[in-house]
């Protein structure tokens, strides 16, 4: 059971990724706008795999990052969580 959670914590990381992309875009901002990250992983050994993937869709945007190795989330079934602030320039829109 371990080796099968183990080998889907780099898909859960990239879908978790998509939906912040999605939902950024949805709110009017971009990857771009993200200046910090916290990631929450409920087993160390999942930490080099998530944070390849975060490092992946955040290639060239600088943000401040924590990371916290939890011993647990809203829901067992749940290995990783992400949370993200962006901040979106006043002229962005214009």
């Amino acid at each position: 059971y371990r080796r099968q959670r183990q080998m889907c914590i780099r898909d859960r990381a990239e879908t978790a990724m998509q939906c912040v992309k999605t939902l950024l875009e949805e709110a009017g901002s971009k990857l771009e706008h993200i200046c910090k990250t916290t990631i929450y992983i409920t087993d160390r050994a999942y930490r080099e795999k998530v944070y390849h993937v975060i490092g992946k869709h955040l290639k060239g945007i600088h943000v401040c990052s924590t990371g916290l190795i939890v011993k647990g989330l809203a829901r067992p079934e749940m290995l990783m969580e992400i949370d993200i602030e962006a901040i979106i320039p006043d002229d962005e829109n214009e």
